[in-house]
């Protein structure tokens, strides 16, 4: 097993002030990757708040001997997207690792939404993965060389209470990220969500009812939840998604309590209906437990495997 090096490499984390994003930029920093952290220095969910957050990570880099640079600009606009990456330019004229890691979050019951924390939640964290990895995949394109890591989330891909709008955005992320894989994979750049959870300000956010929804689970695992749910237990999936020695594109994977796993999005063989007229609701509802059968499932990597997997069964049905 080889040591995973980012010598020579330049990566780009946002949301870096603190959290998930901090353990990230100190860890690619100790094995020689320059960082460019970025924060806009502002409350968990997005007002304002302590500013220059980045500086402090910056410090704790540099302190140690290494290279990084500070970036306050937000990924909310395409001109502060172009502005992260033109920092990285400026600074170390590359970059090669880009970590979609930016994120607020305002939860509430879904009939007492607000527009405009639905706005905030899909221009942050959909929108803004966008405004910063539009100008960074350009560069990785052009240098044939890249990894982009988008930061989901489970509330996106499996659900979660009152979180309705950030579980929108997140699941976005996922339909960027199939993307994004597919157009990149021919000019060395690769692409995968993540799905973690730590301890964060953004966890201590949840309202009474989740905190006792989420306080039982916990209580089940007693001592054998460790430390596991702290920063530090997500960030090795993470170095190694995006360096040279990983070569997964397209893939979704989640790093929750010391638990490291890929996440699948599947389809059933299901029912292959009439070919000479289309099926009637009635015939849907005659065959739903075929067409809801898990016992074989097949993984699409794209619309056109998809389209090829039903061919398939056309030819044995």
């Amino acid at each position: 097993m080889s040591t995973i090096s980012f010598a020579g490499r330049v990566a780009i984390i946002t949301g870096a002030g603190g959290g998930l994003g901090r353990d990230y930029a100190l860890d690619l920093a100790r094995r020689g990757a320059a960082v460019v952290v970025n924060d806009l220095g502002t409350n968990s969910d997005g007002t304002g708040g302590p500013s220059r957050m980045a500086d402090s990570v910056v410090g704790e880099i540099r302190a140690a001997g290494l290279s990084a640079v500070a970036s306050y600009d937000s990924v909310a606009t395409a001109e502060g997207g172009e502005a992260i990456v033109a920092t990285a330019m400026k600074a170390f004229g590359r970059v090669d690792v880009l970590i979609n890691n930016a994120g607020i979050l305002r939860n509430a019951p879904f009939d007492e939404l607000e527009d405009s924390t639905i706005d905030t939640m899909l221009s942050v964290h959909l929108k803004g993965a966008f405004n910063v990895t539009r100008p960074a995949y350009r560069l990785m394109k052009r240098q044939r060389y890249g990894r982009i890591l988008f930061a989901s989330s489970a509330a996106g891909m499996f659900g979660n209470t009152e979180q309705a709008a950030y579980g929108a955005a997140k699941a976005g992320l996922v339909g960027l990220m199939n993307v994004l894989s597919l157009e990149g994979r021919a000019h060395g750049v690769l692409c995968n969500a993540l799905l973690p959870t730590a301890e964060s300000r953004m966890g201590a956010q949840m309202s009474a009812s989740q905190m006792k929804e989420f306080g039982e689970v916990f209580a089940m695992a007693g001592p054998y939840l460790g430390n596991s749910g702290t920063p530090p237990f997500v960030t090795p999936l993470v170095v190694y998604l995006v360096s040279e020695a990983c070569s997964s594109t397209h893939g979704i994977y989640s790093a929750s309590l010391g638990r490291y796993a890929r996440v699948f999005v599947a389809a059933s063989n299901g029912w292959i209906g009439p070919r000479d007229r289309a099926p009637t609701a009635e015939d849907v509802e005659a065959h739903f437990t075929t067409i809801c059968d898990q016992k074989n499932v097949t993984v699409p990597g794209s619309l056109r495997d998809e389209f090829t997997d039903i061919i398939k069964l056309l030819h044995k049905s």
